[in-house]
């Protein structure tokens, strides 16, 4: 399997209480690596599936050591350096009820389309996975549509992330569901389904953008998922109840066990059911990655 999109630092703020602006807020504060496609390789690699992460770095310690955590974890790491830039980082600051991440994209957003491109060439059949990131970004969004364009001219299957919000609504729903007709697969939690599909139940939601992608999941964190197929049933799962210490992450490992499972012939119910495994794991830890 193939995970082309972003690999940075996270600096993980994890506090109790609300923020007191202008003064002082305890917090635990941990650096590790991140990135939504890193993760959701990270967490691929953790369920057993063989997987090649293409992303972009800058040539300092930080890239070096991300490339070396992956590695590690059983990640290929199809990961060009560049010089002149820093790796990106994102300082997420995750309260109790709610996270909010502050972003440098960095190095992210020189992902080349050659890189992608020779990837998916070189794997010759399975399954591309792109983060929306590469997308929601002018600079790097040739490479994530050169890396769908392979994907369909070399027959693997495709999903796609919806990956935040925000930079997606500044890029425009109309757009980005143009730049991902015809994937396989679209993940998006509800406030990314809000923006793709307007306001409603999720099922209803997923529905609609089936007019665009043949299968929706839309993620309703500890409510679980549905799945709609194009003109297929509704599926549902509800994940079983975990203590929360962290949902940094929880999202990247839900897609990496539904990935993981579908991509192995699972039908939709069952994936869910992976995915809400592997994110109820992910809940129970802190930060985005799995254990090495």
């Amino acid at each position: 399997m193939i995970i082309i999109g972003d690999l940075v630092t996270d600096v993980l703020v994890a506090h109790d209480g609300p923020l007191e602006i202008g003064s002082d807020t305890a917090a635990a504060i941990t650096v590790r690596g991140g990135g939504q496609a890193a993760n959701t390789a990270a967490w691929l690699a953790y369920a057993g599936r063989d997987v090649t992460l293409v992303a972009a770095v800058g040539d300092d310690p930080a890239g070096r050591e991300r490339v070396a955590e992956l590695t590690a974890a059983g990640v290929r790491c199809a990961v060009r350096t560049h010089a002149g830039t820093v790796t990106g980082c994102v300082v997420v600051l995750a309260g109790r009820h709610e996270r909010t991440m502050i972003t440098d994209r960095g190095a992210a957003l020189r992902l080349d389309p050659a890189d992608v491109v020779a990837a998916i060439a070189a794997a010759g059949s399975g399954h591309l996975h792109l983060s929306g990131y590469p997308l929601l970004h002018e600079e790097s969004r040739p490479a994530g549509l050169a890396a769908l364009a392979a994907a369909a001219e070399r027959g693997l299957t495709t999903s796609v992330d919806a990956a935040s919000a925000a930079p997606l609504r500044r890029a425009g729903a109309a757009a980005f569901l143009r730049w991902v007709r015809g994937a396989d697969l679209l993940l998006c939690n509800a406030d990314e389904a809000d923006v793709l599909a307007g306001p409603g139940p999720a099922e209803e939601q997923a529905a609609r953008l089936t007019d665009h992608i043949g299968n929706v999941v839309v993620k309703r964190g500890a409510a679980g998922a549905v799945w709609v197929a194009r003109d297929g049933p509704l599926r549902s799962v509800t994940p079983a109840r975990v203590p929360m210490v962290d949902s940094t992450g929880a999202g990247d490992a839900f897609a990496a066990g539904l990935l993981a499972a579908w991509c192995s012939g699972a039908d939709p119910q069952a994936a869910l059911a992976a995915g809400a495994a592997l994110g109820a794991e992910a809940v129970a830890r802190i930060g985005a990655r799995p254990p090495v």
